[in-house]
């Protein structure tokens, strides 16, 4: 069953930037991955579900509330860890979550503080709670924000970028977090990191230039491309030479030699090996049906 529900959403900036455009997803309960380059319009889609800016037409509905028309409504049900989020540094983090319970509207004090103390239990930082937050390495820092995400059981939670520039320990740590907190609502994860939705998310979407090109489940849009992935290292002076004879995905540097991934039912010969498919292949297909249009963030 469908909790969110995106229906015909476009958005075009005052220079003429189309940074949505005519964008149709339902999401069910549990991790949801929106996946696509910088520029794509992601941020624009999570700022519009948060209602943090206005859409120019379409509609997007969250367990029955009207996103668009009831904003108060929404913003009870909504958690929301943005790209960034503010911080004084001098400030702990048991003060941090105190000052967002009290915004939320939890004003006894008593229930103020063992929900502030739970919530530092629940994202490991029990420990730090005492700690001024200009010392919090990254991973800190996005786990907090994900606390005070949670705060009031919202229905859905929306995490931007999260886990960019984490170490790969707090990329785990955090990944795990996610996964616990997607069992019971509606997480939308957007992000141009392809590991993070192979890694979490059972759904996801591709948007590329203000458009869904793709959206389906994660697992069956890889084994759709398997046996059809094709591999091989090349003299980088060649390149131009391969890209007009084959379908080419994408390419990398390992080890000082430049590899090739093309996409083809057949075999190519010419020393190209199989490989398995991964989300990367389906994410670099789908980037191709994109409509040449000025971008947005």
């Amino acid at each position: 069953m469908s909790i969110l529900k995106i229906q015909n959403l476009s958005k075009t900036y005052s220079n003429g930037v189309k940074a949505l455009n005519d964008v149709s997803l339902e999401i069910p309960k549990g991790l949801f991955g929106l996946l696509g380059p910088n520029g794509a319009g992601k941020s624009t889609l999570m700022r519009t579900i948060a209602t943090l800016q206005e859409a120019d037409s379409g509609s997007i509905e969250l367990n029955g509330l009207d996103v668009i028309n009831d904003k108060m409504g929404v913003k009870r049900n909504l958690g929301y860890l943005p790209q960034e989020f503010g911080f004084h540094p001098k400030e702990t983090a048991f003060s941090f979550l105190n000052h967002f319970c009290m915004l939320k509207g939890i004003t006894d004090k008593s229930s103020r503080q063992e929900l502030v103390e739970s919530l530092l239990q629940r994202v490991n930082l029990w420990d730090a709670r005492k700690q001024r937050l200009g010392t919090f390495s990254g991973g800190m820092k996005q786990r907090l924000g994900i606390a005070q995400a949670l705060i009031g059981n919202p229905g859905l939670i929306i995490v931007d970028e999260p886990t960019a520039g984490l170490d790969p320990e707090e990329r785990v740590r955090f990944h795990n977090l996610l996964s616990e907190i997607g069992e019971n609502v509606v997480v939308l994860l957007s992000t141009h990191i392809v590991d993070d939705v192979s890694d979490l998310c059972p759904q996801m979407a591709i948007i590329n230039k203000g458009e869904i090109v793709f959206t389906g489940n994660t697992g069956e849009a890889i084994d759709v491309m398997k046996a059809q992935i094709w591999e091989k290292p090349i003299e980088k002076t060649s390149l131009d030479e391969y890209r007009s004879r084959y379908h080419i995905l994408s390419t990398r540097l390992f080890a000082g030699r430049h590899y090739i991934r093309i996409f083809q039912a057949e075999s190519p010969g010419g020393d190209f090996i199989p490989v398995d498919a991964k989300l990367e292949d389906v994410y670099f297909k789908h980037l191709e049906r994109g409509i040449n249009n000025p971008v947005a963030g």
